[in-house]
């Protein structure tokens, strides 16, 4: 693990297989559907979600600035440093050492990196700025259930 900033970074280690089982009917988000019956279908998320091993790199989520985005604390990244950025690419961005969780917008001779979340506004990278785009954002990982009440 490398830690810089608020980001802590983890390698993917995908020699593991977990294959779990997967409704590959898909699950309505709408009006409920019968269940299925049978589950014989399996997923790995190693394959799913890593197209790039030796490039690919986890990262813990701290602070707000994506929070618009629906990408809060705590959530895990799954970032791609073999991508080529593109603009409007979520991206981990390395300024000044250290690292930030933004989307780039590239523009002629510029370089943006825009918050989601209007307490914080966007970077104008200039030249005169140490700047490295670090990685792309793949998938983001967030837990679900919400903390509970302690029972007395």
């Amino acid at each position: 693990m490398q830690r810089h900033s608020d980001l802590e970074i983890y390698h993917a280690d995908t020699a593991s297989h977990l294959p779990l089982p997967y409704a590959d009917q898909g699950i309505q988000a709408g009006f409920p559907s019968p269940a299925q019956d049978y589950i014989n279908e399996y997923i790995d998320l190693n394959r799913e979600i890593v197209r790039h091993p030796a490039a690919t790199f986890y990262g813990r989520v701290s602070g707000d600035s994506m929070i618009d985005e629906g990408i809060e604390p705590g959530d895990i990244l799954v970032i791609d440093r073999s991508l080529e950025p593109e603009d409007g690419d979520l991206a981990v961005c390395c300024l000044e050492g250290e690292f930030t969780l933004k989307r780039i917008r590239l523009a002629p001779g510029a370089v943006w990196l825009v918050p989601s979340n209007e307490s914080f506004d966007p970077i104008l990278v200039t030249p005169d700025r140490e700047f490295q785009i670090w990685g792309v954002v793949t998938y983001t990982i967030k837990h679900n259930r919400r903390p509970r009440r302690k029972r007395k």
